[in-house]
């Protein structure tokens, strides 16, 4: 495995936002949680950086875990690794008799890995089976998704997870061409949608075919969804003075994120109270003003950063029962 081609995004930092945390632990062991190891440049950075931590790292790729495996090898028993999906890590913790954690991870999309292997069907500018799977033991891929959803729910997945204006002229392209010939790769699919769209919709924002994909993807991998489950999970595992640090890759994302970390480091008392009783007070405190975007030279070292947004915040009480 070639680690030149994988620079992990926003590394410097992700690792800023978790130190306190991570550095505060004193005699006791801190444990940091990569949710998405992919192919573990920020578990490596994490290990290296935190001598006394310990990780937990997750990931529902089967060939990342093994390629990471590998990567990590050096850190010995420092570092376990565990096929499963993100959302399922209050199950993982249980397992390993992890009660809380000091530092959680974030480095949600696609993995590099998954985009420079051509047999996934994740990038559009390459011919490849239409796959898309993260996990490919598992679930039905992108060309299941394109052959056999009825015409309206194509129309709500395109529109709704790649904000795709054109979804109705795609989905009416797509229709037609399966019923002549079912989908299997990537091109097929591209070239349909640079001739279903008109001009003017060509010459903004890249690749035609980059909504569309990036909409099959999340439907594929039950992306949102499985999100929506395992940011607040992530939180509710975190110790008192814990962080967590999130970097999404798209405003679907970004925006669900925004609304977990804000709804938790908000007051839910009732609007007129002299004073805020301990169970209405914020469990959060926001590390980050907004989202953190990565600066000028990250991009021009590594253009897979560009649309990455960065959020943070902290554990501040604990929940009250």
């Amino acid at each position: 495995m070639s680690n030149t081609r994988h620079v992990p995004v926003m590394l410097q930092r992700c690792l800023d936002l978790l130190a306190p945390a991570l550095e505060a632990a004193g005699d006791r062991e801190a444990v940091v949680v990569d949710c998405t190891l992919g192919l573990g440049g920020h578990s490596e950075a994490l290990l290296s950086r935190f001598p006394a931590v310990r990780l937990i790292a997750l990931d529902r790729d089967p060939e990342a875990l093994r390629l990471s495996a590998e990567r990590l090898a050096p850190f010995g028993d420092r570092a376990v690794l565990v096929h499963a999906v993100y959302d399922e890590l209050p199950e993982v913790l249980d397992r390993l008799g992890v009660p809380e954690v000091q530092g959680v991870l974030f480095d949600l999309g696609v993995s590099s890995m998954q985009l420079d292997e051509a047999d996934r069907g994740f990038a559009y500018a390459q011919d490849a089976p239409l796959d898309m799977r993260m996990d490919q033991t598992t679930g039905v891929s992108a060309a299941e998704v394109l052959n056999t959803y009825a015409p309206g729910e194509l129309v709500r997945i395109l529109r709704m997870y790649g904000e795709e204006k054109q979804a109705k002229r795609i989905v009416s392209a797509i229709v037609r061409e399966r019923e002549r010939e079912p989908f299997t790769t990537s091109a097929r699919l591209v070239q349909l949608i640079r001739d279903a769209l008109p001009q003017a919709a060509k010459r903004t924002g890249g690749n035609p075919a980059k909504r569309t994909f990036q909409a099959l993807r999340i439907e594929v991998n039950g992306e949102l969804s499985v999100l929506e489950r395992a940011v607040p999970a992530a939180v509710g595992a975190l110790a008192v003075g814990g962080r967590i640090a999130v970097l999404s890759y798209h405003s679907l994302e970004d925006r669900l994120v925004k609304q977990v970390l804000a709804a938790g480091a908000a007051t839910t008392a009732p609007p007129g109270l002299p004073v805020v009783p301990e169970e209405y007070q914020p469990r959060l405190k926001l590390l980050t003003r907004g989202a953190e975007l990565p600066t000028e030279e990250e991009v021009a070292e590594n253009r897979r950063a560009a649309p990455a947004r960065l959020r943070g915040a902290e554990r501040i009480r604990k929940d009250v029962r």
